[in-house]
């Protein structure tokens, strides 16, 4: 009894799984030639006597690229090596953004804890002069606070209520006119909004310098930011939940209160904090309106007022680049940092509390 012929394997049949496979370099590749593109970076600042980091390192970012797709060329091929590329200029890019950050963080933790307890935190300058040690940034931090604080309760409900309006009601001639100012403030220098104020507020109304004063100026400069934020966040709202409320009869003016605004309450609160981090660190305002006291000033509608920036800048310029002004500069520095990051914390957990699940 005969059997059949076994037929030839066919071409398609032939390949199997690992020869469809090219050939990979291993996962710790990367690591590898980043380790070697660093040590090669250093002799070549040895060699030609540079011992600058930035240089070293932007050396070396070169070689880790160049090298990625030399070896990836030679052993996957072209096409991939294009995509390490392109992986490999990710982060390097992330790495040049990130490192001036954490330096930045480093330097102002270092230079601003030798003076900062609960005596800095909780007394003023008062009688102490520039030069000498002792005082506190109690009255900088009340004026900042106060001054960011009546800001945010003038821009927010504005920037809110224009942004609902572009996006839920906004047609015609006015809708593009609110949304032409609204890119024009958006670039605006903050000298110009305090020149504004203390035009009107202060030179024509007479009103006086005052913590307010400088408020309205750094509302001006936070309300553009909550527009376009807000009105981002209200675009990626699916228009069938509105169409859904809508259908069940359900007015629009409780539609976009019940429905669009919760759904994207988190986005919107991470706008406002950018904007209350934008305006936190401004100083020309408040030279201009605020102008500055040693003392405590609890009343922003009267009478000039502290405020961190102001201070970081007075007690730095005092100093000369040394002794008790200069270390109260940087402690005041790390304070306004670790404000503006409790401010972040608390608006991400509110976000995150009233955010729909």
């Amino acid at each position: 009894m005969s059997t059949a012929p076994t037929p030839a394997p066919t071409r398609a049949t032939a390949l199997t799984p690992r020869t469809l496979r090219g050939a990979r370099l291993p996962k710790w590749s990367p690591w590898a030639l980043a380790g070697g593109s660093l040590v090669l970076a250093v002799l070549l600042g040895l060699v030609a006597d540079m011992d600058n980091p930035a240089q070293l390192g932007l050396i070396a970012a070169v070689l880790f690229v160049l090298g990625t797709y030399g070896v990836a060329a030679r052993v996957e091929g072209r096409r991939q090596a294009k995509d390490r590329v392109a992986t490999s200029l990710v982060w390097v890019c992330f790495l040049l953004a990130v490192i001036p950050l954490a330096s930045l963080l480093w330097e102002t933790v270092r230079q601003g804890v030798k003076v900062l307890d609960f005596y800095f935190l909780s007394h003023s300058m008062g009688v102490v002069a520039d030069t000498e040690t002792g005082g506190g940034i109690y009255h900088a931090i009340l004026g900042t606070l106060e001054q960011v604080g009546l800001a945010t309760v003038v821009a927010v409900p504005v920037g809110v209520l224009t942004a609902v309006y572009l996006v839920e009601y906004g047609r015609g001639r006015l809708a593009k006119a609110v949304t032409f100012f609204v890119d024009v403030m958006t670039g605006i220098p903050s000298i110009v909004a305090g020149l504004f104020v203390l035009s009107f507020w202060i030179l024509v109304l007479d009103m006086g310098y005052s913590g307010f004063a400088g408020s309205l100026a750094l509302a001006i400069l936070m309300m553009p930011i909550v527009v376009r934020s807000t009105e981002e966040m209200l675009k990626l709202v699916p228009n069938e939940l509105r169409e859904a409320s809508l259908a069940l009869g359900v007015p629009k003016w409780r539609t976009i209160l019940k429905v669009v605004l919760p759904t994207s309450i988190g986005g919107i609160t991470t706008g406002i904090m950018l904007a209350v981090a934008r305006i936190t660190g401004e100083t020309a305002p408040v030279l201009l309106l605020v102008w500055g006291t040693n003392f405590i000033n609890t009343n922003p509608f009267a009478d000039p007022q502290a405020s961190l920036p102001l201070y970081i800048y007075q007690q730095y310029a005092n100093s000369a680049g040394y002794g008790a002004a200069y270390d109260r500069a940087w402690a005041a520095a790390l304070t306004l940092i670790a404000i503006v990051m409790i401010l972040n914390l608390v608006a991400r957990g509110i976000a995150r509390w009233k955010s729909p699940r």
